[in-house]
């Protein structure tokens, strides 16, 4: 049963608390660390939120051609999904859940077709979801505007996905989020 849930969204839809949710109710599930290159930040682990491999490492890696999908997302700022990530979750005999950006989910639809699901979680407006990403204060003012300009660009793509799911309100997109993970992975 190889199969690919893909969760993708702006920042701040809340897609990783749905990632989360799933992986803690379905034990067919493994998540996918993604590679990155930019620092990390001090309540991450290296190899369980991301791969962290810094600018050099990551563009050595594209030349090797060890990427599924990546993307620059921003200007040396690189994020991708490793081959040898998703033979290892599925040499465990698990169906493998993503979290990652717009552009890497469509990437891997493209390559896996059928076996992948695309979900893209929105939130109920686009200035709710601006003051989601306000209210983290993760940020700087200039990441923030980064941030901000991005979600706008990647609302285009929802209507690509296999799924839109809504977070309003969390209890409900969990219920939506289960439901979807259960009829594509159940059948």
């Amino acid at each position: 049963m190889e199969k690919l849930l893909i969760f993708a969204a702006p920042s701040g839809a809340g897609k990783t608390t749905l990632v989360k949710h799933l992986l803690s109710n379905r034990s067919d599930l493994a998540f996918s660390v993604s590679a990155t290159s930019r620092e990390k930040r001090s309540k991450e682990t290296d190899g369980q939120d991301y791969y962290f491999i810094g600018v050099d490492g990551f563009k050595s890696k594209i030349k090797e051609e060890a990427f599924a999908e990546w993307e620059e997302v921003y200007n040396d700022q690189f994020y991708g999904t490793l081959k040898s990530e998703i033979k290892r979750i599925w040499s465990l005999g698990k169906c493998i859940i993503f979290d990652i950006d717009v552009i890497g989910a469509m990437n891997l639809k493209k390559i896996y077709g059928d076996k992948a699901l695309t979900v893209f979680v929105m939130a109920p407006s686009k200035e709710v979801l601006f003051q989601r990403l306000r209210d983290r204060n993760t940020e700087s003012a200039s990441s923030l505007q980064k941030r901000i300009e991005k979600a706008d660009q990647e609302l285009q793509y929802s209507r690509d996905f296999d799924v839109v799911l809504i977070n309003d309100e969390l209890d409900i997109a969990k219920k939506d989020a289960l439901r979807i993970a259960s009829s594509f992975l159940d059948s």
